[in-house]
C-alpha cells in the first residue's frame, strides 16, 4: 500500500515538472517575440548607413602627377621584391657561390662549412669585387638623383651603364650571339644596341661556365687522393671500408697545407680582372 502511494507521488511530481518546463518555455518565447516587436519599429525607422569605399585615384579631378606617384611606388615595391634576383644575376655572386660550393663538394665535408657561411662569404666577396662598379653607380646616378640634379629616367640610364660594362667584360661572345639569335632582334652594331633582357641571361650562362671550369680544376687533386686511398684499401683487402671516410682527413690536411682558401679566393678575384 505504501509503495503504491509512493509511485503515485513520483508520477505527479514528474507531471508537474513537465508542465512547469512547458510554461517556462512559453514565457521565454513570449518575451523574445515581444522584444522583437518592440524594438523593430525604431530599428526600421532609421536608415541603414553603409560606408562608401572610394577607389578613385586623385579625388574628383584626376591628377596625372598623383597617378604617376602611385605607379612609381608600385614599381619601387616590385624592384625591391626582385632585388635578390638582381643581386644574383647581375653581379659576381653567381660565379663565387658556385665555386665555393664546388670546394665543399670536392672536400666531401657534406655541410661544412654550412650554407649560411658560404652565402655570407659569397656576399662579401661580391661587394669586394663589385665595389668599383657600385662606387660608379653611386657617383653617377644615385647621388645626383637624391640631390634632385637628374630625373628618375636619367638616374636609371646612368646607373645601369656601369653594370652593363661589367657584364659585357665577363660575357663570352658566343653566349651573347646565342641570345641575340634566339631573341630575333636585328644584328647589333655595338654594345649599346644589345638590350638588357639579352645581355643578362648571356652573362649568367657565361658565369656558370667559368664557375664549372674553376670547379673542375679544384676537383682534380682531391680526386687523385680518393683514387690513391681506394687503391691502397683494395691492395690491403679492406674492400668493405669506405674510401671516402679514410681520404677525408688527407683532403683536409692537403687543403690546409697549401692554404686552400687563400688560393681559391685569390683565383676567384683574379678571374674578374
Amino acid at each position: 500500500m505504501g509503495r503504491m502511494i509512493y509511485e503515485i507521488f513520483i508520477k505527479e511530481v514528474i507531471t508537474m515538472n513537465k508542465a512547469l518546463k512547458a510554461r517556462l518555455f512559453g514565457l521565454v518565447l513570449f518575451l523574445i517575440i515581444g522584444g522583437v516587436l518592440f524594438f523593430a519599429p525604431s530599428a526600421l525607422a532609421e536608415p541603414l548607413t553603409i560606408p562608401q569605399v572610394n577607389l578613385q585615384i586623385g579625388g574628383e579631378n584626376d591628377n596625372p602627377q598623383n597617378l604617376s606617384a602611385v605607379l612609381q611606388i608600385i614599381i619601387l615595391i616590385t624592384v625591391l621584391s626582385l632585388a635578390p634576383a638582381i643581386a644574383v644575376l647581375m653581379t659576381s655572386f653567381t660565379r663565387i657561390v658556385v665555386v665555393l660550393s664546388f670546394v665543399r663538394t670536392s672536400l666531401a665535408t657534406q655541410q661544412m662549412p654550412p650554407n649560411q657561411v658560404l652565402i655570407g662569404l659569397a656576399l662579401f666577396l661580391t661587394f669586394f669585387v663589385m665595389a668599383p662598379t657600385f662606387r660608379e653607380v653611386n657617383e653617377e646616378a644615385l647621388t645626383p638623383y637624391l640631390q634632385g640634379e637628374i630625373t628618375q629616367e636619367e638616374a636609371f640610364t646612368k646607373g645601369i651603364k656601369p653594370l652593363r660594362e661589367f657584364m659585357f667584360k665577363q660575357t663570352r661572345e658566343k653566349d651573347l650571339a646565342l641570345f641575340v639569335k634566339m631573341s630575333g632582334i636585328e644584328r647589333p652594331r655595338n654594345f649599346d644596341d644589345i638590350p638588357n633582357y639579352v645581355l643578362i641571361p648571356a652573362f649568367v650562362i657565361s658565369e656558370l661556365k667559368t664557375a664549372f671550369q674553376i670547379g673542375f680544376i679544384i676537383f682534380i687533386p682531391f680526386l687523385v687522393i680518393d683514387m690513391v686511398v681506394a687503391s691502397a684499401l683494395m691492395s690491403m683487402g679492406m674492400m668493405m671500408l669506405p674510401p671516402m671516410m679514410i681520404s677525408l682527413p688527407f683532403k683536409i690536411l692537403l687543403f690546409v697545407l697549401v692554404d686552400g682558401w687563400n688560393l681559391v679566393i685569390q683565383s676567384l678575384i683574379m678571374s674578374f680582372k
